[in-house]
């Protein structure tokens, strides 16, 4: 398996901020979402096309965040995306979001859970999928 995370920018815009020109905590999840939809389209598994097909969703079944520092207007904002873990049919993935300098500004975990919706099909990720995410899978350090 390769180690390594994929990266998604932006620049924080005004419509970000909240009245004292800081991100929005709400928006940290916007943006992770976009990281994800990102990522989903690198590893060929487009959102989109995924709802089209009507067989299986992804939805989200949980997801946490930890702001370490202010994000203003007119940051640009690097971030990290890592699948944490793969399991039989769920993943979670991990972002670190990053300043223009490389500190690490805020960071956010979501699980995402596969469901079939044709009746009888597996709850298992597609083995496509699995395989598209491995390629992202945070490998634990050799000591």
């Amino acid at each position: 398996m390769i180690s390594r995370p994929f990266e998604y920018r932006f620049i924080v815009q005004l419509h970000d901020t909240d009245a004292a020109g800081r991100l929005f905590f709400a928006h940290l999840f916007r943006h992770a979402h976009d990281a994800y939809e990102a990522l989903m389209r690198e590893v060929g598994q487009p959102l989109p096309a995924l709802i089209a097909e009507q067989t299986r969703l992804l939805p989200l079944t949980h997801a946490e965040a930890d702001y370490l520092q202010p994000i203003q207007h007119g940051e640009r904002i690097s971030v990290e995306v890592e699948v944490l873990e793969l399991r039989r049919r769920s993943f979670s993935l991990g972002y670190r979001f990053l300043d223009a300098h490389g500190h690490l500004v805020a960071r956010a975990r979501t699980v995402h859970v596969q469901i079939a919706l044709e009746p009888g099909d597996s709850h298992t990720l597609a083995p496509e999928l699995r395989a598209a995410l491995e390629l992202h899978l945070v490998t634990a350090p050799t000591e």
